[in-house]
């Protein structure tokens, strides 16, 4: 069982139900209840809790510019001293060869930073074999996308909150979700605390 502060199961959806002091529970991949904490605790009793404290917890984000940063962007392994930003070009911006070896492990790499953001869905299409690998084995692929457009990790730099929320949180879906730091703002002041794939607990900021 997740805690959180509060709990927004549809935010795109101003008149969906929202949780001061709520709970996801989670059972495998999937959400196996949504509400405020305190019946769910009494209604599972030994359900193991993990308290996200003030954090605000919720869908997660989908990316709508995939295909730009794992494709037409190069993101650098930390060994080579180059920053982490994505390097527009590929590979080939920096001169190096753009096998499907070395295109698969910026792919993997970008998604990792992905999920760092409370991203959960990324768009493509992708035409490369080994990005679509790469993002088929994390778990994050979406339909649709923005094409070749480029845009950054983040998507709450560049979109509403509302707009980048991907999907909701009900009861049978997949346990896919975001926990955002409070902030004056909402999410895009406080920053993603910890990303949630399939259940499982798989990006915690520091």
């Amino acid at each position: 069982m997740h805690r959180a502060a509060r709990v927004l199961p549809d935010p795109a959806d101003p008149t969906a139900p929202s949780y001061a002091d709520g709970a996801v529970l989670v059972r495998g991949e999937l959400i196996a209840a949504v509400g405020p904490y305190d019946g769910l605790a009494a209604e599972h009793p030994a359900a193991r809790v993990r308290d996200w404290g003030d954090g605000l917890l919720t869908p997660g984000l989908r990316n709508p510019y995939g295909r730009w940063l794992l494709e037409r962007a190069y993101h650098p392994d930390p060994r080579e001293g180059i920053g982490d930003e994505p390097v527009p070009g590929g590979p080939e911006g920096l001169g190096g060869p753009a096998d499907e070896a070395r295109c698969g492990a910026s792919a993997r790499r970008g998604l990792q930073r992905m999920l760092g953001f409370g991203v959960t869905a990324v768009a493509g299409p992708f035409e490369r074999a080994s990005v679509r690998t790469a993002v088929a084995r994390s778990g994050l692929g979406a339909p649709g996308g923005a094409g070749a457009e480029e845009g950054p990790l983040d998507p709450l730099a560049v979109l509403p909150f509302v707009e980048a929320v991907h999907g909701r949180l009900g009861v049978g879906g997949r346990a896919d979700f975001a926990v955002f730091a409070p902030g004056a703002d909402g999410p895009r002041a406080g920053g993603c605390l910890a990303t949630v794939l399939a259940g499982r607990l798989v990006f915690r900021r520091r």
